[in-house]
């Protein structure tokens, strides 16, 4: 998603605040809960899930190993969810031609580095560049070369455009910095 006008351009970055986190946050507590449930259940010896019983199962170490696999979903569950709470990656890649600057933003974990924030004059851009490593799971960025700087990347991680969109996003990017395009 993406703003634009003759001298400012915004491309709203997508974070992990997405459906399918979401649903894999939901199904890896459900599951959590449903292991330590049944572990604990195989110590007390009574069924805390009536659906689920734990009676064919000895504590030692069938239930110990499920009250450990439970607490370890349960963790990584709460891990996943804060990060689509927070919305770990979102933010935007905002461009003014009129001011000479871009300004790359991007939430994080909460500390004091929650706010990523890069400020750059335009005239420092040299080029747009795409990456593309094919594969299995082939991963494409899109990126800024900056003179004195690193490569700053402007999609995220694990987005999944063809590349034929990829083009067309660096392509369009380019025209209206009026820089170069590599990495094709």
């Amino acid at each position: 998603m993406s703003s634009r006008s003759k001298w400012i351009q915004v491309q709203f970055i997508r974070g992990s605040r997405t459906f399918a986190n979401s649903c894999w946050a939901c199904i890896l507590v459900c599951g959590a809960t449903g292991f330590l449930l049944v572990g604990f259940s195989s110590c007390i010896g009574a069924d805390l899930i009536p659906i689920l019983s734990s009676k064919q199962i000895a504590f030692i170490p069938q239930g110990l190993v499920m009250c450990f696999y439970g607490i370890a979903g349960l963790f990584l569950g709460l891990y996943l969810w804060c990060t689509v709470f927070w919305n770990v990656g979102g933010g935007y890649n905002y461009f003014d031609k009129r001011g000479g600057i871009s300004s790359i933003f991007r939430w994080g974990f909460p500390g004091k580095n929650r706010r990523i924030s890069i400020q750059l004059l335009l005239r420092d851009v040299e080029a747009v560049g795409l990456e593309n490593r094919g594969g299995f799971l082939s991963n494409r960025i899109l990126y800024l070369k900056v003179r004195g700087r690193r490569s700053i990347p402007l999609t995220r991680i694990g987005e999944n455009l063809t590349l034929e969109n990829m083009e067309e996003k660096a392509a369009e990017l380019a025209r209206f910095l009026r820089v170069s395009i590599e990495g094709f």
